[in-house]
Protein backbone atom coordinates (compact mmCIF):
# COMPACT_ATOMS: atom_id res chain seq x y z
CA UNK A 1 0.00 0.00 0.00
CA UNK A 2 1.53 3.57 -1.08
CA UNK A 3 0.01 6.78 0.80
CA UNK A 4 -1.48 7.84 -3.16
CA UNK A 5 -3.86 4.70 -2.89
CA UNK A 6 -5.13 6.46 0.68
CA UNK A 7 -6.16 9.62 -1.31
CA UNK A 8 -4.21 12.29 0.02
CA UNK A 9 -3.97 15.70 -1.80
CA UNK A 10 -0.35 15.96 -4.48
CA UNK A 11 0.90 18.79 -1.52
CA UNK A 12 0.89 16.16 1.34
CA UNK A 13 2.47 13.39 -0.87
CA UNK A 14 5.06 15.96 -2.04
CA UNK A 15 5.97 16.62 1.27
CA UNK A 16 6.04 12.81 2.57
CA UNK A 17 8.05 12.26 0.10
CA UNK A 18 10.76 14.76 0.94
CA UNK A 19 10.90 13.42 4.28
CA UNK A 20 11.38 9.47 2.91
CA UNK A 21 7.45 8.45 3.95
CA UNK A 22 7.31 5.71 1.60
CA UNK A 23 4.81 3.25 2.70
CA UNK A 24 1.74 4.51 5.73
CA UNK A 25 2.46 2.46 9.06
CA UNK A 26 -0.19 -0.16 9.81
CA UNK A 27 -1.84 2.44 12.00
CA UNK A 28 -1.95 5.12 9.19
CA UNK A 29 -3.50 2.64 6.25
CA UNK A 30 -6.04 2.13 9.08
CA UNK A 31 -6.89 5.44 10.21
CA UNK A 32 -6.59 7.76 7.38
CA UNK A 33 -9.59 6.14 4.94
CA UNK A 34 -11.81 6.51 8.17
CA UNK A 35 -11.32 10.13 8.94
CA UNK A 36 -11.50 10.98 5.63
CA UNK A 37 -14.70 9.71 5.46
CA UNK A 38 -15.22 11.96 8.25
CA UNK A 39 -16.31 8.72 10.84
CA UNK A 40 -15.28 9.10 14.89
CA UNK A 41 -12.30 6.95 15.51
CA UNK A 42 -10.63 5.44 18.55
CA UNK A 43 -7.50 3.38 18.04
CA UNK A 44 -5.21 1.92 20.21
CA UNK A 45 -1.26 2.60 19.14
CA UNK A 46 1.66 2.13 20.82
CA UNK A 47 3.90 5.43 20.72
CA UNK A 48 6.42 5.31 17.56
CA UNK A 49 3.80 3.79 15.37
CA UNK A 50 3.08 6.85 13.56
CA UNK A 51 0.32 7.97 14.80
CA UNK A 52 0.58 11.38 14.92
CA UNK A 53 0.67 11.12 11.11
CA UNK A 54 -2.43 9.08 11.23
CA UNK A 55 -4.69 12.07 12.17
CA UNK A 56 -2.58 14.99 11.06
CA UNK A 57 -2.12 14.19 7.56
CA UNK A 58 -6.17 13.94 7.06
CA UNK A 59 -6.77 16.82 8.90
CA UNK A 60 -4.64 18.76 6.83
CA UNK A 61 -6.42 17.17 4.07
CA UNK A 62 -9.67 18.56 5.14
CA UNK A 63 -8.58 21.86 5.50
CA UNK A 64 -6.36 22.46 2.78
CA UNK A 65 -9.54 21.71 0.49
CA UNK A 66 -11.47 24.70 2.05
CA UNK A 67 -8.62 27.04 2.72
CA UNK A 68 -9.04 29.34 -0.97
CA UNK A 69 -12.93 29.96 0.32
CA UNK A 70 -10.90 30.74 3.95
CA UNK A 71 -8.67 33.30 2.30
CA UNK A 72 -11.19 35.09 0.33
CA UNK A 73 -13.64 35.50 3.30
CA UNK A 74 -11.04 36.57 6.18
CA UNK A 75 -12.37 33.91 8.24
CA UNK A 76 -9.71 32.26 10.54
CA UNK A 77 -11.77 30.49 13.45
CA UNK A 78 -10.03 27.31 14.60
CA UNK A 79 -11.71 24.43 13.26
CA UNK A 80 -9.43 21.29 14.33
CA UNK A 81 -8.28 20.99 17.87
CA UNK A 82 -5.77 18.20 19.14
CA UNK A 83 -5.97 18.28 22.90
CA UNK A 84 -2.49 16.09 24.24
CA UNK A 85 -1.33 16.00 27.46
CA UNK A 86 2.25 17.64 27.87
CA UNK A 87 4.09 20.52 26.23
CA UNK A 88 6.74 18.92 24.72
CA UNK A 89 4.25 16.54 22.70
CA UNK A 90 2.13 19.15 22.25
CA UNK A 91 5.58 20.98 20.17
CA UNK A 92 6.40 18.24 18.76
CA UNK A 93 2.67 17.44 16.95
CA UNK A 94 3.07 21.01 16.07
CA UNK A 95 6.35 20.57 14.36
CA UNK A 96 4.92 17.46 12.60
CA UNK A 97 1.54 19.58 11.28
CA UNK A 98 3.88 22.31 9.89
CA UNK A 99 6.60 19.78 7.71
CA UNK A 100 3.22 17.58 6.65
CA UNK A 101 1.31 20.91 5.80
CA UNK A 102 4.42 22.89 4.06
CA UNK A 103 2.52 23.49 1.12
CA UNK A 104 -1.00 23.98 1.99
CA UNK A 105 -2.25 27.41 3.26
CA UNK A 106 -3.18 25.92 6.67
CA UNK A 107 -2.32 28.21 9.70
CA UNK A 108 -1.75 26.44 13.12
CA UNK A 109 -0.63 27.28 16.44
CA UNK A 110 0.48 25.93 19.89
CA UNK A 111 -1.31 26.79 23.08
CA UNK A 112 0.23 25.23 26.35
CA UNK A 113 1.80 26.74 29.92
CA UNK A 114 4.91 27.45 30.81
CA UNK A 115 5.52 30.41 28.60
CA UNK A 116 3.85 33.68 28.57
CA UNK A 117 0.41 34.35 26.97
CA UNK A 118 1.01 37.38 24.54
CA UNK A 119 2.48 35.31 21.80
CA UNK A 120 -0.06 32.64 21.79
CA UNK A 121 -2.73 35.53 21.60
CA UNK A 122 -1.37 37.20 19.05
CA UNK A 123 -1.45 34.06 16.81
CA UNK A 124 -5.52 33.23 18.07
CA UNK A 125 -5.97 36.75 16.92
CA UNK A 126 -4.79 36.77 13.48
CA UNK A 127 -6.67 33.55 13.16
CA UNK A 128 -5.72 29.92 12.28
CA UNK A 129 -7.16 26.80 11.18
CA UNK A 130 -5.63 24.01 13.65
CA UNK A 131 -4.79 24.78 17.61
CA UNK A 132 -2.36 21.97 19.31
CA UNK A 133 -2.99 22.59 23.11
CA UNK A 134 -2.67 21.13 26.05
CA UNK A 135 -5.76 21.15 28.19
CA UNK A 136 -4.77 23.66 31.38
CA UNK A 137 -3.84 26.30 29.17
CA UNK A 138 -6.44 25.98 26.74
CA UNK A 139 -8.90 26.43 29.18
CA UNK A 140 -7.06 30.01 30.57
CA UNK A 141 -7.42 31.28 27.26
CA UNK A 142 -11.19 30.20 27.18
CA UNK A 143 -11.79 31.92 30.58
CA UNK A 144 -9.97 35.02 29.12
CA UNK A 145 -12.47 34.63 25.58
CA UNK A 146 -9.13 34.27 23.72
CA UNK A 147 -10.52 31.75 21.79
CA UNK A 148 -13.34 30.69 19.97
CA UNK A 149 -13.96 27.02 19.76
CA UNK A 150 -17.69 27.06 18.16
CA UNK A 151 -16.73 26.51 14.58
CA UNK A 152 -14.25 23.40 15.52
CA UNK A 153 -14.88 20.81 13.28
CA UNK A 154 -12.97 18.18 13.94
CA UNK A 155 -11.20 17.06 17.82
CA UNK A 156 -8.16 15.13 18.34
CA UNK A 157 -7.49 13.46 21.95
CA UNK A 158 -3.99 12.10 21.69
CA UNK A 159 -2.59 10.19 24.31
CA UNK A 160 -5.94 9.79 26.08
CA UNK A 161 -5.11 7.53 28.55
CA UNK A 162 -2.18 9.73 29.88
CA UNK A 163 -4.57 12.50 30.54
CA UNK A 164 -6.41 10.71 32.66
CA UNK A 165 -3.86 9.07 34.41
CA UNK A 166 -2.84 12.77 34.53
CA UNK A 167 -6.30 14.04 36.31
CA UNK A 168 -7.28 16.11 33.17
CA UNK A 169 -10.93 14.91 33.17
CA UNK A 170 -12.52 17.61 34.78
CA UNK A 171 -10.65 19.98 32.13
CA UNK A 172 -12.05 17.90 29.04
CA UNK A 173 -15.06 17.79 30.32
CA UNK A 174 -14.96 21.26 30.06
CA UNK A 175 -13.17 21.82 27.08
CA UNK A 176 -16.32 19.64 25.03
CA UNK A 177 -18.79 22.09 26.29
CA UNK A 178 -17.49 24.49 24.74
CA UNK A 179 -17.10 22.71 21.51
CA UNK A 180 -20.16 22.53 18.92
CA UNK A 181 -21.72 18.36 19.57
CA UNK A 182 -21.49 18.45 15.45
CA UNK A 183 -17.93 17.45 14.96
CA UNK A 184 -15.83 14.36 14.42
CA UNK A 185 -13.95 13.06 17.32
CA UNK A 186 -10.52 10.72 17.04
CA UNK A 187 -9.54 9.68 20.14
CA UNK A 188 -5.77 7.78 20.45
CA UNK A 189 -4.60 5.71 23.15
CA UNK A 190 -1.67 3.40 23.87
CA UNK A 191 -4.34 1.40 25.87
CA UNK A 192 -8.04 0.98 25.01
CA UNK A 193 -8.68 0.09 28.41
CA UNK A 194 -12.30 0.01 30.11
CA UNK A 195 -11.37 3.18 31.53
CA UNK A 196 -11.06 5.16 28.03
CA UNK A 197 -13.87 3.07 26.30
CA UNK A 198 -16.18 5.08 29.27
CA UNK A 199 -15.10 8.43 28.04
CA UNK A 200 -15.31 8.02 24.82
CA UNK A 201 -19.27 6.55 24.81
CA UNK A 202 -19.39 10.39 26.43
CA UNK A 203 -19.00 12.41 23.60
CA UNK A 204 -18.16 10.19 20.28
CA UNK A 205 -20.66 8.61 17.73
CA UNK A 206 -20.54 4.76 17.44
CA UNK A 207 -16.79 4.73 16.86
CA UNK A 208 -14.59 2.59 14.82
CA UNK A 209 -12.76 0.90 17.17
CA UNK A 210 -8.76 0.34 15.45
CA UNK A 211 -6.36 -1.75 18.02
CA UNK A 212 -2.81 -2.06 16.03
CA UNK A 213 -1.08 -3.84 18.46
CA UNK A 214 -1.46 -5.49 21.83
CA UNK A 215 -2.34 -3.95 24.99
CA UNK A 216 1.06 -3.78 26.66
CA UNK A 217 3.34 -4.80 24.27
CA UNK A 218 6.71 -3.37 23.31
CA UNK A 219 8.52 -3.20 20.39
CA UNK A 220 10.04 -6.54 19.04
CA UNK A 221 13.50 -5.30 18.81
CA UNK A 222 14.10 -3.93 22.64
CA UNK A 223 16.27 -6.20 25.04
CA UNK A 224 15.49 -5.95 28.53
CA UNK A 225 18.30 -6.59 31.33
CA UNK A 226 18.09 -6.04 34.56
CA UNK A 227 21.00 -5.35 36.90
CA UNK A 228 20.65 -6.11 40.23
CA UNK A 229 22.27 -3.60 42.79
CA UNK A 230 22.61 -2.23 46.69
CA UNK A 231 20.81 0.97 46.58
CA UNK A 232 24.06 2.88 48.11
CA UNK A 233 25.87 1.74 44.79
CA UNK A 234 23.38 2.61 41.83
CA UNK A 235 25.05 5.76 41.21
CA UNK A 236 28.56 4.54 40.83
CA UNK A 237 26.56 1.00 38.54
CA UNK A 238 25.11 3.94 36.60
CA UNK A 239 28.18 5.56 36.16
CA UNK A 240 29.93 2.45 35.28
CA UNK A 241 27.16 1.39 32.22
CA UNK A 242 27.48 5.23 31.15
CA UNK A 243 31.46 5.11 30.30
CA UNK A 244 30.93 1.85 28.45
CA UNK A 245 30.34 4.25 25.91
CA UNK A 246 30.04 8.01 26.64
CA UNK A 247 29.32 9.20 23.24
CA UNK A 248 25.82 7.27 23.06
CA UNK A 249 22.92 8.96 23.46
CA UNK A 250 21.29 7.19 26.96
CA UNK A 251 17.27 8.71 28.30
CA UNK A 252 17.68 7.65 32.29
CA UNK A 253 14.60 7.52 34.10
CA UNK A 254 14.31 9.29 37.59
CA UNK A 255 11.27 8.70 39.76
CA UNK A 256 11.11 12.21 41.56
CA UNK A 257 11.88 15.90 40.16
CA UNK A 258 14.44 16.40 43.04
CA UNK A 259 15.88 13.11 42.55
CA UNK A 260 16.74 13.98 38.77
CA UNK A 261 18.26 17.58 39.31
CA UNK A 262 20.45 15.62 42.07
CA UNK A 263 21.54 12.59 39.81
CA UNK A 264 22.16 14.99 36.89
CA UNK A 265 24.87 17.53 38.64
CA UNK A 266 26.59 13.86 39.90
CA UNK A 267 26.98 12.95 36.23
CA UNK A 268 28.05 16.79 35.47
CA UNK A 269 30.52 16.15 38.09
CA UNK A 270 32.08 13.45 36.79
CA UNK A 271 32.28 14.71 32.97
CA UNK A 272 29.01 13.79 31.44
CA UNK A 273 27.13 16.16 29.36
CA UNK A 274 24.15 15.56 30.97
CA UNK A 275 20.54 17.95 31.28
CA UNK A 276 17.66 16.95 33.30
CA UNK A 277 14.04 17.48 32.29
CA UNK A 278 10.78 17.75 34.74
CA UNK A 279 7.60 19.54 35.46
CA UNK A 280 9.53 22.19 37.68
CA UNK A 281 11.47 23.54 34.64
CA UNK A 282 10.45 25.79 33.12
CA UNK A 283 9.15 25.70 29.24
CA UNK A 284 12.18 26.95 27.97
CA UNK A 285 14.42 24.69 29.85
CA UNK A 286 12.82 21.61 28.93
CA UNK A 287 12.54 23.09 25.61
CA UNK A 288 16.49 23.84 25.33
CA UNK A 289 17.27 20.36 27.10
CA UNK A 290 15.10 17.82 24.83
CA UNK A 291 16.72 20.12 21.86
CA UNK A 292 20.57 19.39 23.18
CA UNK A 293 20.01 15.96 23.46
CA UNK A 294 17.94 15.73 19.53
CA UNK A 295 21.39 17.03 18.46
CA UNK A 296 23.85 15.49 20.48
CA UNK A 297 25.23 18.47 22.57
CA UNK A 298 23.51 16.12 25.85
CA UNK A 299 24.80 12.89 25.48
CA UNK A 300 22.45 11.88 29.15
CA UNK A 301 18.36 13.34 29.37
CA UNK A 302 17.63 12.53 33.02
CA UNK A 303 13.64 12.70 33.09
CA UNK A 304 10.72 11.94 35.38
CA UNK A 305 7.61 10.32 34.05
CA UNK A 306 6.52 13.24 32.20
CA UNK A 307 8.85 12.41 29.46
CA UNK A 308 7.74 8.86 28.93
CA UNK A 309 4.89 9.38 26.19
CA UNK A 310 5.00 11.08 23.38
CA UNK A 311 8.63 12.19 23.01
CA UNK A 312 9.96 11.66 19.44
CA UNK A 313 13.64 11.11 19.76
CA UNK A 314 15.08 9.53 16.70
CA UNK A 315 17.26 6.34 17.05
CA UNK A 316 17.52 6.36 21.01
CA UNK A 317 19.55 3.31 21.78
CA UNK A 318 19.62 2.76 25.33
CA UNK A 319 16.98 3.68 28.29
CA UNK A 320 18.07 3.21 31.94
CA UNK A 321 15.56 3.14 34.60
CA UNK A 322 17.35 4.52 37.21
CA UNK A 323 14.20 3.87 39.20
CA UNK A 324 11.71 1.54 38.58
CA UNK A 325 8.00 2.70 37.99
CA UNK A 326 5.57 2.82 40.48
CA UNK A 327 2.88 1.94 38.20
CA UNK A 328 4.00 -0.87 35.78
CA UNK A 329 2.15 0.20 32.86
CA UNK A 330 5.02 3.45 33.17
CA UNK A 331 7.53 0.58 32.07
CA UNK A 332 6.19 0.25 29.17
CA UNK A 333 5.70 3.45 28.02
CA UNK A 334 9.35 4.63 29.11
CA UNK A 335 10.59 1.62 26.98
CA UNK A 336 8.60 2.88 23.85
CA UNK A 337 11.39 5.67 23.84
CA UNK A 338 14.08 3.26 22.10
CA UNK A 339 13.96 0.25 19.82
CA UNK A 340 11.33 2.34 17.33
CA UNK A 341 10.86 1.63 13.75
CA UNK A 342 12.20 -1.18 13.77
CA UNK A 343 15.16 -0.32 15.21
CA UNK A 344 17.05 -1.92 18.02
CA UNK A 345 16.89 -1.21 21.33
CA UNK A 346 18.37 -1.87 25.03
CA UNK A 347 16.39 -1.36 28.39
CA UNK A 348 18.40 -1.78 31.16
CA UNK A 349 16.88 -1.31 34.87
CA UNK A 350 18.93 -0.88 38.23
CA UNK A 351 17.19 -2.18 40.57
CA UNK A 352 17.53 -2.80 44.04
CA UNK A 353 16.32 -4.98 47.03
CA UNK A 354 13.57 -2.61 47.84
CA UNK A 355 12.38 -2.89 44.13
CA UNK A 356 11.40 -6.27 44.17
CA UNK A 357 8.07 -5.55 44.01
CA UNK A 358 8.09 -3.15 40.97
CA UNK A 359 9.92 -5.63 39.40
CA UNK A 360 7.71 -8.36 39.95
CA UNK A 361 4.65 -6.30 38.61
CA UNK A 362 6.33 -5.36 35.45
CA UNK A 363 7.33 -9.14 34.73
CA UNK A 364 3.84 -9.65 35.29
CA UNK A 365 2.68 -7.11 33.12
CA UNK A 366 4.92 -8.40 30.18
CA UNK A 367 4.33 -11.65 30.48
CA UNK A 368 7.86 -12.31 29.98
CA UNK A 369 10.85 -13.02 32.03
CA UNK A 370 13.62 -10.56 32.09
CA UNK A 371 17.37 -10.75 31.98
CA UNK A 372 18.96 -10.77 35.03
CA UNK A 373 22.46 -9.96 35.05
CA UNK A 374 24.72 -8.69 38.25
CA UNK A 375 27.66 -6.58 36.77
CA UNK A 376 30.90 -7.49 38.14
CA UNK A 377 32.25 -5.54 40.61
CA UNK A 378 28.50 -4.21 41.67
CA UNK A 379 26.98 -7.51 42.76
CA UNK A 380 24.47 -7.18 45.36
CA UNK A 381 24.35 -8.64 48.76
CA UNK A 382 20.96 -10.15 48.11
CA UNK A 383 19.58 -12.76 45.89
CA UNK A 384 17.09 -10.94 43.37
CA UNK A 385 13.89 -13.05 42.36
CA UNK A 386 11.21 -12.00 39.91
CA UNK A 387 8.31 -13.49 41.77
CA UNK A 388 9.05 -12.07 45.06
CA UNK A 389 5.31 -10.26 44.55
CA UNK A 390 4.49 -7.02 46.79
CA UNK A 391 8.32 -7.64 48.58
CA UNK A 392 8.26 -4.98 51.17
CA UNK A 393 11.06 -2.38 50.77
CA UNK A 394 14.32 -3.46 53.71
CA UNK A 395 14.01 -1.09 56.84
CA UNK A 396 16.62 0.30 58.57
CA UNK A 397 17.39 -0.79 61.60
CA UNK A 398 15.82 0.91 64.93
CA UNK A 399 19.06 2.95 66.11
CA UNK A 400 17.67 1.81 69.73
CA UNK A 401 18.52 -1.58 68.90
CA UNK A 402 15.52 -3.83 71.54
CA UNK A 403 14.02 -0.60 71.72
CA UNK A 404 10.57 -0.71 69.84
CA UNK A 405 8.35 2.02 69.50
CA UNK A 406 5.07 2.34 71.73
CA UNK A 407 2.93 1.79 68.92
CA UNK A 408 4.99 -1.28 67.88
CA UNK A 409 3.78 -4.06 69.79
CA UNK A 410 -0.26 -2.42 68.33
CA UNK A 411 0.66 -2.37 65.15
CA UNK A 412 2.25 -6.66 65.09
CA UNK A 413 -1.09 -7.44 66.86
CA UNK A 414 0.14 -8.84 70.74
CA UNK A 415 -3.36 -9.05 72.17
CA UNK A 416 -1.82 -8.42 75.60
CA UNK A 417 0.47 -4.95 74.85
CA UNK A 418 -2.54 -4.13 72.50
CA UNK A 419 -4.82 -4.11 75.83
CA UNK A 420 -2.16 -2.58 77.96
CA UNK A 421 -1.73 0.08 76.06
CA UNK A 422 -5.50 0.96 75.56
CA UNK A 423 -6.02 1.11 79.28
CA UNK A 424 -3.08 2.81 80.21
CA UNK A 425 -4.37 5.64 82.08
CA UNK A 426 -3.32 8.94 80.32
CA UNK A 427 -4.03 11.15 83.57
CA UNK A 428 -1.59 10.04 86.62
CA UNK A 429 -4.68 11.20 89.11
CA UNK A 430 -6.44 7.92 87.46
CA UNK A 431 -4.23 5.49 88.86
CA UNK A 432 -5.29 6.41 92.37
CA UNK A 433 -8.72 6.59 91.67
CA UNK A 434 -11.85 8.51 90.06
CA UNK A 435 -11.96 10.02 93.56
CA UNK A 436 -8.35 11.60 93.42
CA UNK A 437 -8.65 12.38 89.33
CA UNK A 438 -11.74 14.94 90.49
CA UNK A 439 -9.92 16.44 93.21
CA UNK A 440 -7.03 17.13 91.14
CA UNK A 441 -9.41 18.93 88.83
CA UNK A 442 -10.90 20.89 91.27
CA UNK A 443 -7.66 22.34 92.68
CA UNK A 444 -6.35 23.62 89.60
CA UNK A 445 -7.06 27.12 88.04
CA UNK A 446 -9.90 27.60 85.66
CA UNK A 447 -8.94 28.78 82.35
CA UNK A 448 -11.03 30.85 80.40
CA UNK A 449 -11.46 29.37 76.93
CA UNK A 450 -9.83 31.31 74.14
CA UNK A 451 -12.27 30.98 71.62
CA UNK A 452 -15.21 32.05 74.28
CA UNK A 453 -12.72 35.35 74.92
CA UNK A 454 -12.14 35.53 71.63
CA UNK A 455 -15.77 35.69 70.83
CA UNK A 456 -17.02 37.37 73.91
CA UNK A 457 -17.62 40.62 71.34
CA UNK A 458 -20.25 38.64 69.31
CA UNK A 459 -22.70 38.38 72.14
CA UNK A 460 -22.91 41.77 73.00
CA UNK A 461 -23.90 44.86 70.55
CA UNK A 462 -20.91 46.76 69.67
CA UNK A 463 -21.40 50.59 69.05
CA UNK A 464 -21.23 51.45 65.16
Amino acid sequence: MTFESLGLAPALLRALTEMGYAEPTPVQAAAIPLVLEGDDLMAGAQTGTGKTAAFALPLLQRLGVDAEFTQRNQIRRPRALVLTPTRELAAQIHDNVRTYGKYLRVRSCTIFGGVGMGGQLQNLRRGVDLIVATPGRLIDHLQHHNVDLSAIEWLVLDEADRMLDMGFLPALKQILGALPRQRQTLLFSATLDPAIKTLAAQFMRTPHEVQMAAPNAIAAGVTHRVHPVDAERKRDLLLHVLAADSRRQTLVFARTKHGADKLCRHLEQHGFRAAAIHGNKSQNQRTRALADFKHGKVTVLVATDIAARGLDIDQLPVVVNYDLPMVAHDYVHRIGRTGRAGAEGLALSLVSREEEGLLHDIRKLLGQELVIEPVAGFEPTWTLRQDRAGAPPARRPSQRAGKPRPSQHVRRGHAKNAAEATLRPANPAYARGPQAAQADAASRPRKASRNHSRNRSWAKPQPR
